[in-house]
């Protein structure tokens, strides 16, 4: 079968990928969609380190071929969206619902498929870049058959990161005030988080002028080309700054543009050495600076849940698609994602 694998020095669409059967508690999954996350193409340039061989995409959607001994929320034919979270279901974390937080979720990659004999790593317990692959049962999500693949697959990362970082980290509130530094995929799901929470002023940060349509389209009320003018719009500050972008300078801006008892969250991907810098005695008036994996999710009840906000037209997923492209075409999925011309690229089986 097909898959987008990387080998430490090149990447490409090879056609002799094989994967295993579903064992207990896994389902196999034929992938209809799956979105280029800015986070896979953060494996290819070293920012994330990734074992290899491995299998990328972690943002996909799909129809169930089998299901291994135990599922029994999903069966052959359902259409499910994938989660990266891999979580375990029983440990204290999940406990809380707090599955981002399980252990046995993090920093352990399987290795479900093979090229001639030789066994070759998931990415992001996923490998959406791949005709078939084979996910833990809580990792499959079904879904409604009526919600086109090539949007739902982009629930699984880009609308859980985004969206969930608004609601379920920062816990946006009606009438908040609200900065999204990047616009890219996730920084639009962070503004449509923030409309759908209720925040009444929204100011979207980009450096590229022609991501304002998109920007207001998604929730922005405000949008600039950088952060200086920020206090013009909000002179005490921001209830909540989400910086998207990765750079340690935007981490600082952040900070600096919070009004008293505001948060920084922090989504964007530096290189793993980096470091940033703020004044500590500008934390003291209940500021803080929050971490957030995946959203701080829950995705079988979240991606549930946004599943029927798009339904019901109050979140946008048709939107979130600029191109979709045959996997055959990867490499000018990456180019254009690359050069900043698509809010999403969408490979297709």
């Amino acid at each position: 079968m097909r898959g987008v694998v990387w080998d430490g020095t090149r990447v490409a669409v090879v056609d002799d990928l094989e994967v295993r059967d579903p064992g207990p508690g896994e389902v196999l999954v034929a992938v209809r969609a799956a979105g280029l996350c800015h986070s896979d193409l953060s494996v290819l340039d070293g920012t994330i380190p990734f074992p290899v061989p491995v299998v990328l995409g972690h943002e996909g959607a799909g129809v169930v071929e089998a299901v291994g001994a135990g599922v029994t929320h999903v069966a052959p034919g359902d259409h499910v969206a994938l989660s990266t979270l891999a979580n375990c279901g029983t440990c204290a974390e999940c406990d809380r619902g707090r599955p981002t937080m399980c252990r046995r979720a993090i920093g352990r990659p399987g290795r479900p498929f093979a090229r001639g004999g030789r066994p070759v790593f998931q990415f992001a317990a996923d490998s959406a870049f791949a005709e078939r692959t084979v996910v833990k049962a809580v990792q499959a999500v079904r879904i409604p058959d009526d919600l086109p693949l090539t949007s739902a697959a982009l629930i699984g990362c880009g609308v859980l990161t985004g969206v969930g970082a608004v609601l379920n980290r920062a816990r946006v509130d009606r009438g908040d005030s609200v900065l999204v530094i990047g616009t890219g995929g996730v920084g639009l799901n962070v503004l449509q988080g923030a409309r759908i929470a209720g925040a009444v002023t929204i100011v979207a940060v980009d450096a590229n002028p022609a991501k304002e349509a998109v920007a207001r389209e998604f929730g922005a009320t405000h949008f600039l080309t950088s952060t200086g003018p920020v206090r013009e719009i909000l002179p005490d500050g921001v209830d909540h700054a989400f910086e998207c972008v990765g750079r340690v300078e935007l981490i600082r801006q952040a900070v600096d543009l919070l009004d008293r008892h505001g948060q920084a969250v922090l989504l964007g991907v530096p290189p793993a050495a980096a470091e940033a810098s703020f004044q500590v005695s500008s934390l003291y008036l209940d500021k803080s600076v929050l971490g957030c994996r995946y959203g701080s999710s829950r995705p079988q009840r979240d991606i549930a849940l946004y599943a029927e906000l798009y339904r019901t037209g109050r979140l946008l997923l048709d939107e979130l698609v600029t191109a979709t492209y045959p996997v055959e075409e990867f490499d000018k999925a990456r180019t254009d994602a690359e050069a900043g011309r698509v809010a999403r690229a969408v490979l297709t089986f």
